[in-house]
């Protein structure tokens, strides 16, 4: 079972914050650095000092890490043009030396496309569909040779297709809860199926509809990694729990109804729950990045025993 961190920073970070969890993501042996793509707080946070860009940050972060491998839960579409997307990836790849993973959505939350300027298109998901197109297919395309795409909403004429990334297939992940258009897409363009904030039921159901929209397309359902997004909220005692808890302004039951709250051998239980639905791979939710004794509890009591 691989833990990977997983960031907020539009809920309040500057990248020196950002930075300094993931040099320790890293000292402490977590698997992977991943962050949101949002410009907009939501709920009462206040969001200062202000948003910063999901792919700068990994650039930056790409030249101070040398393990962990680096991504976004989930790009947002609507943020970039395909092409100038593959350009950005394939350069931080390099950057990281082969060490990227790109997460891509449609794009949700429509107050921060207003905050900034930012065109919110109705037809969000045929978009993005082909957006995968795009951006899988400048990076397969041969070097040499042209790239090329006639597609609804965009169209593309003999793209030179680079920079090439270091590695030979930049994963790529999709996720959401959709019951049939997002297992499709995951079918064709994914490495990885991610499901956020889910139920053990609920992650099983999705779990199986992406592995039958695997089959159906001919690959083997095997061949993709699927991962769980979840809060974690994990204390030595009742005590640090609650404290914790209360920091991101959450109950303790309801963490441990919807998340990976509890002492950490109640979370260690319940991540194997989930990995005997098939679940290969975590990413922690961690909202109070200020809490660096959380990491490093939750690396020496959860993701030893795991290991």
């Amino acid at each position: 079972m691989d833990l990977r961190i997983f960031t907020e920073p539009q809920q309040g970070a500057s990248y020196e914050k950002l930075l300094t969890v993931a040099k320790a993501t890293e000292d402490l042996g977590f698997d992977a650095f991943f962050r949101s793509d949002h410009y907009l707080a939501m709920g009462s946070a206040d969001g200062l000092p202000g948003p910063t860009d999901a792919w700068i940050t990994l650039a930056g972060l790409a030249r101070e890490t040398k393990r962990i491998r680096l991504g976004t839960l989930m790009t947002a579409g609507t943020f970039r043009l395909p092409g100038v997307l593959a350009i950005q990836v394939a350069q931080v790849d390099q950057m990281s030396g082969g060490r990227v993973e790109l997460g891509l959505g449609a794009g949700w939350f429509e107050e921060e496309h207003k905050a900034y300027g930012i065109p919110f298109p109705k037809e969000k998901f045929a978009r993005l569909e082909e957006q995968l197109a795009i951006v899988t297919g400048l990076w397969e395309t041969e070097a040499g040779k042209t790239f090329s795409y006639e597609g609804t909403h965009y169209q593309l004429t003999d793209s030179p297709a680079l920079p090439k990334p270091a590695q030979a297939k930049v994963p790529v992940l999709i996720g959401g809860h959709g019951a049939v258009r997002t297992p499709r897409l995951a079918a064709q363009y994914a490495d990885e199926f991610n499901i956020p904030f889910a139920s053990l039921d609920d992650t099983a159901r999705q779990f199986g509809r992406v592995r039958a929209a695997a089959e159906a397309a001919g690959r083997k359902s095997g061949d993709l990694v699927y991962s769980n997004a979840l809060v974690a909220c994990v204390g030595k005692d009742d005590n640090e729990v609650a404290r914790r808890a209360a920091a991101i302004g959450r109950e303790v039951d309801e963490l441990k109804a919807n998340g990976l709250a509890g002492s950490p051998a109640e979370v260690v239980d319940r991540i194997g729950r989930f990995a005997e639905i098939g679940s290969s791979r975590v990413y922690l939710q961690m909202l109070d990045l200020d809490d660096l004794d959380h990491l490093d509890l939750i690396s020496s009591q959860v993701l030893s025993q795991l290991n």
